[in-house]
């Protein structure tokens, strides 16, 4: 899950503005809301953005159609949070994105590497298929791990192509 934080390009803070403390805040509260979400899974990616004004915008992909009201919802009765856009898309139902999903999700956390990272409470590297097109999203320690998650994806059958957008914790390591 990624977020951003947006700031005044001014020096000076409109009126009604948040201060970075309370933009602090409810980032740290919007995460923990989306991370909560009892649908939210691997096979979904959920970003946000909290503007000084107190817009949270939610983006990223959602495979449940009821995660993206779910995380709009969950996150308009924060303290200080004054509208929310909801830019989540929901990706279309297909038997074969679905046979890909899962396949994908065999390869990389069967892999005797990887499979460290199915352990956690919401593993790490979130699957997104559209279109038989898979896009990796999440954080992994090292470069090498990354490099062999996409791999195991480009290994599936089905599978048109693979955007890597995972970032590496440690860098060096």
């Amino acid at each position: 899950m990624s977020s951003q934080q947006s700031t005044s390009s001014s020096g000076q803070e409109s009126r009604g503005a948040l201060s970075q403390k309370g933009i602090d805040r409810i980032v740290k509260e919007v995460h923990h809301e989306l991370v909560m979400l009892p649908f939210y899974g691997v096979f979904d990616n959920l970003a946000y953005q909290v503007s000084p004004d107190g817009t949270v915008t939610l983006m990223g992909q959602v495979a449940n159609p009821t995660l993206k009201s779910d995380a709009e919802n969950a996150v308009k009765h924060i303290e200080g949070v004054e509208r929310v856009v909801n830019n989540i898309e929901v990706l279309p139902t297909s038997p074969n994105d679905d046979r890909i999903r899962r396949a994908v999700y065999r390869a990389i956390y069967g892999n005797e590497v990887l499979s460290q990272y199915q352990l956690r409470a919401v593993p790490p590297i979130h699957i997104i298929v559209k279109n038989g097109n898979v896009t990796l999203e999440g954080v992994v320690s090292r470069p090498m791990d990354k490099q062999i998650a996409e791999m195991q994806a480009k290994s599936v059958p089905g599978v048109f192509s693979v955007t890597d957008n995972l970032q590496v914790e440690n860098p060096k390591g």
